[in-house]
């Protein structure tokens, strides 16, 4: 008798006692319909990354691979969704009507509720606009495949821009989708009511806009590329990145450089990595004393030394030596020469080996380099005179000429 009294209780607490217009029985459907979804999710997302991980391993189909990551996420927003609209075929919600000046209160099914179906449609449009954001992997994906038979890295570095603004373009369609299709809202008054507000937001963003313009620039006329060395602005470095609003320089010592793409699309460009060659004039002084047989020998000797090694040159740049002038202290012999191709520390390293080469063979003939230096000649046979003093006058070294 005692159980049967408490079983009847027990039945009377699920199907009788309400919370919030719902009998306790509706309230464990709830839980169980949203624990069997979110359990799905994990376990269908689970399968499916790892037969995405499974096809990256084996390099096969990564087209496939990431469409299966795509939709990792939002399977689960998706399944929730589905659970929360099923449930509103049992939930109920209660509402007042006034009936002949009576208030009544009714109940109805969450599923004719406006808000709770908003919701549901909501969370699957963001489930599909989610699933469309990670999809953009995949048109990168292309696009890298295209950019990498190019020759140029600026190509590379534009995908990621593309991406950027295929994910923002899927944000803001879906947020007009949902705001205007499911819950009903007038974007095009909210735009139209924006407008002083959104000048005022213009005249704010110029500078953001204007290093927007300055990065189409770069992309069109593409005046370095990833990699190259260029100076710019007093700034000498390797270009790191181009971004939608700057552009960024690793210099020579080391330091980051940020530029504005505004100034840089406005910016005289010196691309150092492009030039074909590397010029080096080299100026080599021999002492005034040297015979005109000896200068003959050294303009000898150097093209020689660059004779033999005509194959650092560019055919149409071929090196050119001259005894060109007389300098204030030396004989000077003009060098010039383009190395090819323009590899900086291969330059130097050129340049190493010809000087040593250069002054071994000036030594063994005999030729003197020249150094700064003044010779004083003193007339001996002036009418006038002078006394140099050094150190204190009254008891210091003194010198009459």
């Amino acid at each position: 008798m005692t159980h049967n009294w408490a079983l009847a209780a027990w039945s009377e607490v699920f199907t009788t006692d309400e919370y919030l217009a719902n009998e306790l029985w509706r309230w464990l459907g709830l839980f169980g319909i949203l624990l069997s979804a979110l359990i799905a999710g994990k376990v269908i997302t689970f399968i499916v990354a790892r037969q995405a991980e499974r096809l990256d391993g084996m390099h096969r189909a990564p087209v496939l691979a990431t469409l299966m990551r795509s939709i990792v996420g939002p399977l689960t927003l998706l399944l929730l969704a589905g659970a929360l609209y099923a449930s509103g075929s049992f939930m109920l919600y209660a509402k007042t009507i006034v009936v002949e000046g009576q208030e009544l209160v009714i109940t109805e099914k969450l599923q004719k509720h406006e808000l709770w179906m908003s919701i549901c449609k909501a969370m699957g449009a963001i489930a599909g606009a989610w699933f469309l954001f990670r999809l953009v992997a995949v048109i990168e994906y292309f696009l890298l495949r295209v950019t990498a038979r190019t020759e140029t890295t600026l190509d590379e570095q534009l995908v990621p821009l593309v991406r950027k603004t295929l994910r923002v373009f899927v944000v803001i369609v879906a947020g007009l989708f949902i705001a205007q299709n499911i819950f009903g809202w007038d974007v095009g008054a909210m735009i139209a009511g924006l407008g002083i507000g959104g000048l005022a937001v213009a005249l704010a963003a110029k500078d953001a806009l204007s290093n927007l313009f300055g990065s189409i620039a770069i992309f069109s006329d593409r005046p370095f590329h990833i990699g190259d060395r260029i100076k710019m602005g007093g700034h000498d470095g390797m270009v790191e990145e181009v971004g939608f609003r700057s552009t960024r320089i690793r210099t020579l010592e080391g330091n980051q450089v940020v530029i504005p793409n505004a100034l840089v699309s406005n910016e005289a460009i010196e691309n150092v990595g492009r030039r074909p060659s590397i010029r080096r004039i080299l100026n080599v002084t021999i002492t005034y004393d040297t015979p005109p047989e000896k200068v003959q020998q050294a303009v000898d000797i150097t093209k020689e030394l660059l004779a033999a090694r005509m194959e650092a040159f560019p055919e149409d740049f071929p090196p050119r030596v001259y005894f060109s002038d007389f300098n204030d202290a030396s004989l000077n012999i003009f060098v010039i020469y383009w190395f090819a191709p323009p590899d900086w520390w291969a330059f130097q390293e050129f340049n190493h080996e010809l000087n040593m080469e250069l002054l071994r063979r000036y030594n063994e003939a005999g030729i003197e380099f020249a150094f700064p230096t003044q010779t004083l000649y003193v007339k001996q046979d002036s009418p006038f005179s002078a006394t140099f003093q050094s150190g204190d006058a009254s008891s210091g070294p003194s010198i009459r000429t």
